[in-house]
């Protein structure tokens, strides 16, 4: 954790080194934004920045990842281009460039005010023991935010940065990695499954309510909060499940139990956020329910353009679950007609439809709620 620490204060004292200060009040020049009027040089979106596990980042902002991985993908992502992941696609429609990394920053104030990616392949919303490998917990995330909006006032001046970091979209996706840990029983995570299901969920929720209301103690304004994927129909979960229960699977291909278990956490999720939009008006947040649309995509993966729905395109063994994705050599030859890249992680194309959806509605129109993304980019 000490060496986690010293690398984060590394990055902010190289870009408090580097950054070339614009007159106080100032904002300078950012890359143009397609409105719906029309090209515009003032983007209604100025940043995006991302907090999350893999569901955000490929092992490109996580420390030793290629030692730490443990028996999980050393590609989490369908690497093929730039744009693999579901926030990606998003940064895309907004106009902005992919989003650098904390730990990649080019530490110039040009790309600090795209926004930054602070996540971290298999990130937790619970802070793993003091003796595991550290990955960027979500509070952990959450400091590094508070230290760059920091950074931006000395920067930019108070008001300024104030005003900047209302107009930016913070994108939150956590807790896939929270129930792994807790349904396979690792001895450093804090909670075991002899815990209650719903006592879990309460405990992960209140998590990050309490994360969005210190975001909005900061200015932040203008939210994404992304629910969790099927958990339970994902290849390494079916894997693990089938070994453990020497039985077969239901012919959904799915765990209900598990998938039991992340329903419950979404929905109390949803339900605190309508709650917490209530209680600060000021705030603009939507709530993208993955698990709806997934669902749908694993019941008709042919009407959406899919051929497997259970395999990953990457791994060894019964589904692609035995082995993580080691090496792009692994991987199958076509990729978008998979559902699964990995163990735990969809395909790019996947990712593509639930961007889609999530942006403007359709193909799946009640993804996020109460309004779309392009909605909540032109909220005022």
């Amino acid at each position: 954790m000490a060496v986690a620490r010293i690398a984060e204060m590394i990055a902010v004292l190289m870009a408090l080194a580097i950054l070339g200060a614009p007159a106080s009040g100032q904002l300078p020049r950012t890359t143009a934004f397609q409105t719906k009027e029309g090209p515009s040089s003032t983007p209604m979106a100025t940043g995006f920045f991302i907090l999350g596990d893999s569901s955000v980042d490929c092992g490109d902002n996580t420390l030793f990842y290629p030692l730490l991985h443990n028996n999980l993908s050393l590609l989490p992502c369908d690497n093929e281009s730039d744009h693999t992941l579901l926030p990606h696609f998003l940064a895309a429609k907004m106009g902005l460039p992919r989003t650098p990394t904390f730990y990649g920053q080019n530490a110039t104030i040009q790309g600090l005010l795209s926004g930054l990616n602070f996540g971290s392949a298999m990130a937790t919303i619970l802070l793993m023991n003091p003796s595991s490998p550290n990955f960027q917990s979500l509070n952990q995330q959450l400091r590094q935010v508070i230290d760059t909006i920091q950074l931006l006032q000395l920067q930019l001046g108070q008001s300024t940065a104030n005003q900047y970091v209302k107009s930016s979209i913070f994108y939150l996706s956590f807790g896939k990695d929270d129930y792994i840990h807790f349904l396979s029983n690792t001895t450093t995570y804090p909670i075991r499954p002899k815990d209650n299901g719903h006592t879990f969920a309460r405990i992960l929720v209140d998590q990050m309510v309490e994360v969005m209301r210190d975001l909005y103690d900061a200015n932040v304004r203008k939210i994404i909060c992304m629910g969790i994927l099927p958990l339970g129909c994902a290849p390494r979960t079916v894997f693990e499940w089938r070994s453990a229960m020497m039985r077969e699977i239901h012919r959904s291909g799915c765990i209900s139990e598990v998938n039991q278990l992340i329903f419950e956490y979404n929905k109390l999720l949803k339900e605190k956020i309508v709650d917490l939009s209530m209680e600060l008006p000021q705030l603009y947040i939507t709530y993208c329910d993955i698990y709806q649309s997934m669902t749908e995509i694993l019941a008709k993966p042919r009407s959406y353009g899919f051929v497997d729905a259970r395999s990953a395109c990457c791994g060894l063994g019964w589904l692609g679950a035995g082995v993580g994705c080691l090496s792009m050599s692994m991987a199958c030859s076509h990729s978008s007609s998979h559902v699964w890249w990995d163990l735990y992680n969809p395909t790019k194309a996947v990712n593509s439809l639930l961007a889609d959806s999530a942006w403007s509605g359709h193909p799946f129109t009640d993804l996020c709620y109460p309004m779309t993304v392009e909605d909540l980019v032109y909220a005022s």
